[in-house]
C-alpha cells in the first residue's frame, strides 16, 4: 500500500503554521512583511518538503534493494531446499538400495551355505556309497574270478556280461515258469474248492429246488381257482347286465307308449325323440301334474254342490 506523503506534508505545514500562529501575534508585523514570510515559509516548507520526499525516495529505493536482496535469497533458500531435499531423497534411495543389496547378498550366502550343506551332505553319501561298493566289489572278487574260469570253459560267451545276461535271462525265465506254476496250482486248489462246495450244495439245491418247484404248483393251482372264480363272476355280470338291459327297454318301451297315450290324448303329434326317455318322462310327470290338479278341482266342485 502506498503512503500519501503529500497528505502528511501539508499536514505538517499546518501544524508548524498552527504553532507559529500565536509567537506571531504579540508583535505587529505589517502585511507585506507577513506575506513575505509567508512567501519564505512556504519556500522553507517546499525545500523542506522536497528534502523529506528525496529521503523518501533514498529509503524506498533502500527498502525496495532490500527487498530485492531478500527475494534472491529467499529464491536461494528455496533452491537450497530444492537442493537438500533432493539430497535427502537420493540419499534414502541409495540407502534403500544398500539395504536392499545387503538383503540379497544375506539371501544369497544363506542359499549358498545351504548349498554348500546340501552339497557336503551328498558328497558324504557317495563316499559312503562307495565305500559300501568297495566292500562288495571284495566280496564279489571270488565270484568275478569263478565267472573268468567259467567264460574259458564257454567258448559261447566272449565277455562276462553275455555270461552274466544269460544267466539272469535263465533265472527270470525260472521264476516266471514257478510263478505261473504257483498260480496254476492256486487256480487247481480253486476249482477243486468250488466243485467240492458244489457236491456238497447239490442235495440242498436239488431239495430247494423241490420245495420251490411244490410252492409254485400250489400258487397255480390258488391262480386257477381264483381264474375260475373270476369267470363265474363275469358270467353272473353278463346275466345281470343282460337283464337290466332288458328291464331297460321294457321300461323305455312303457314310457314310449305312456307318452304317445298323453300326446293322443292331448291332441298333438309326439314331438320328442324316440331315444329321449328322460323328456318322455318329464312330458307325462307334467301331464299327470296337470290331471291331478283338475281332478282335485272337480272333486273340490262335487261337494259344494250338494251344499248349494
Amino acid at each position: 500500500m502506498a503512503v500519501p506523503w503529500e497528505e502528511y506534508f501539508r499536514l505538517a505545514l499546518q501544524e508548524k503554521l498552527s504553532t507559529k500562529l500565536p509567537e506571531q501575534a504579540e508583535d505587529y508585523v505589517p502585511p507585506v512583511l507577513r506575506l513575505l514570510e509567508k512567501r519564505q515559509e512556504l519556500v522553507d516548507a517546499d525545500q523542506a518538503l522536497q528534502a523529506q520526499k528525496e529521503v523518501f525516495r533514498t529509503r524506498m529505493a533502500a527498502l525496495k534493494q532490500r527487498w530485492e536482496q531478500l527475494e534472491q535469497k529467499e529464491r536461494e533458500l528455496k533452491g537450497s531446499f530444492i537442493r537438500f531435499d533432493k539430497f535427502l531423497r537420493d540419499s534414502e534411495a541409495r540407502r534403500n538400495r544398500a539395504l536392499r543389496r545387503a538383503a540379497e547378498e544375506r539371501h544369497q550366502a544363506s542359499r549358498r551355505e545351504a548349498e554348500a550343506l546340501r552339497l557336503r551332505t551328498q558328497l558324504q553319501e557317495l563316499r559312503q556309497e562307495r565305500a559300501r561298493l568297495q566292500r562288495r566289489l571284495k566280496r564279489l572278487e571270488p565270484c568275478a574270478r569263478l565267472l573268468e574260469q567259467a567264460l574259458e570253459l564257454l567258448p559261447g560267451f566272449q565277455e562276462v556280461p553275455e555270461l552274466v545276461a544269460r544267466f539272469d535271462g535263465l533265472a527270470q525265465t525260472q521264476a516266471a515258469l514257478r510263478l505261473r506254476e504257483r498260480e496254476r496250482l492256486a487256480e487247481l486248489e480253486a476249482a477243486r474248492a468250488r466243485l467240492q462246495q458244489l457236491r456238497d450244495a447239490w442235495p440242498d439245491e436239488v431239495l430247494a429246488q423241490g420245495q420251490r418247484r411244490t410252492q409254485l404248483q400250489e400258487r397255480l393251482e390258488a391262480a386257477r381257482e381264483r381264474t375260475l372264480q373270476w369267470e363265474s363272476k363275469w358270467i353272473q355280470i353278463q346275466n345281470t347286465a343282460a337283464e337290466k338291459t332288458l328291464l331297460l327297454g321294457r321300461s323305455r318301451m312303457a314310457v314310449l307308449n305312456l307318452f304317445q297315450l298323453v300326446c293322443q290324448h292331448q291332441g298333438q303329434p309326439p314331438t320328442l325323440d324316440i331315444e329321449d326317455t328322460e323328456g318322455q318322462l318329464e312330458q307325462v310327470k307334467l301331464f299327470m301334474q296337470d290331471l291331478s290338479a283338475m281332478l282335485a278341482g272337480l272333486g273340490q266342485a262335487e261337494p259344494a254342490a250338494p251344499a248349494s
